[in-house]
């Protein structure tokens, strides 16, 4: 359906370059410059030269660690004081929390009642003051906007804020700046920040770069939007990829992807799973459902990019291990085959 919420001044493009750079001097020493990761294997297969960003090993296991702390790092004294209240369902929640223990500044999350039992886990962890909500009759906006001026506290939204999309840009400042210029970048998408900051980052430091954000289909607001030029919606899709199960693009975020991105796909549940099992099984990564969205349109052939040199963002690796092995069990009970899995031949 058609978001009517209006998008007030969202056609001026709020964060730049500048801003990512400035970003990533306040992360220094900080967050984590996490390792690029290639496999002759999946160079092999996909004919490309493929450059894996590994945000799994970031800060509280996400990319979102840069995004929080980067935008509670340059709250006033008397905002830090007060506090600061975020909704998320796990990694920017986390991210919120260890960014305010660091800080010293006390934090409030709200997280749906159905979220990942370790990011829950991890956030209480961190100090935060957890409020639970049921995501299928209350709306995280309107709670998060409702708590936050009654208590007076800062809201710091999961994607769309300027100072935490230009956090989320340094994840592809710093693959470029390690690794060269690119053809490609593929980059998840739930909100945008990720997608958002990224493609800024590489459209100033490899301007050729075609930058693709990636959806799960169950959850395709943000490629229906793109494609659309109007802001589509999606109320709480049930797709695996937690991260990506955002209503809709941000009024930030929107103008900054349909400015910056070149394309968005979409993925099935079951390419989500099988690239997830391939990472887990032949890189050895740690990821998360939504941590693989990116690399399921390249390994499962719905990007396809012979002789070019490709950036897949990983962004993350928070699932709970008992989790994990029912998503794998799940994958060999589909009611009928899964699809034949382009590079399958190749393994066995």
């Amino acid at each position: 359906m058609v978001n009517a919420l209006p998008l007030g001044d969202s056609n001026s493009l709020v964060v730049t370059y500048a801003d990512i750079a400035a970003a990533a001097e306040r992360l220094q020493g900080k967050a984590h410059h996490t390792p690029v990761m290639t496999s002759t294997t999946v160079d092999r297969l996909t004919q490309s030269q493929v450059f894996f960003k590994c945000e799994n090993f970031q800060r509280i296991g996400a990319f979102k660690f840069r995004g929080a702390y980067n935008a509670m790092a340059q709250l006033s004294p008397e905002q830090r004081e007060r506090g600061v209240l975020a909704f998320s369902s796990g990694n920017h929640a986390q991210a919120i929390a260890l960014s305010g223990q660091l800080l010293n500044i006390p934090t409030t999350i709200f997280m749906p009642e159905d979220a990942p039992a370790v990011k829950l886990a991890a956030t209480r962890g961190y100090g935060a003051e957890i409020v639970l909500f049921d995501r299928a009759t209350q709306s995280r906006e309107e709670l998060g906007h409702q708590v936050a001026q009654e208590r007076g506290l800062t809201l710091i939204p999961p994607y769309d804020h300027p100072q935490v999309i230009a956090g989320q840009g340094t994840t592809a400042k710093e693959l470029i700046a390690e690794v060269g210029p690119l053809d490609f970048l593929l980059v998840c998408c739930g909100g945008g920040g990720l997608l958002s900051g990224c493609a800024i980052a590489a459209h100033t430091l490899s301007p050729g770069c075609q930058i693709i954000g990636v959806e799960p289909k169950l959850a395709d607001d943000a490629t229906r939007s793109f494609h659309s030029r109007t802001l589509q919606t999606v109320h709480n899709p049930n797709t695996i990829a937690d991260g990506a199960r955002t209503p809709y693009l941000g009024k930030y975020t929107f103008p900054l992807v349909l400015h910056y991105v070149h394309d968005m796909v979409t993925v099935s549940e079951a390419a989500i799973l099988r690239t997830m099992f391939f990472l887990w099984e032949r890189l050895k990564l740690v990821v998360e459902p939504t941590g693989a969205l990116a690399a399921a349109a390249l390994l499962e052939g719905v990007v396809s990019a012979p002789g070019a040199r490709v950036g897949v963002i990983i962004s993350g690796g928070n699932v709970d291990l008992k989790q994990a092995a029912k998503l794998f069990a799940k994958a060999s009970r589909l009611s009928k085959p899964l699809p034949p899995i382009p590079w399958a031949r190749e393994l066995s």
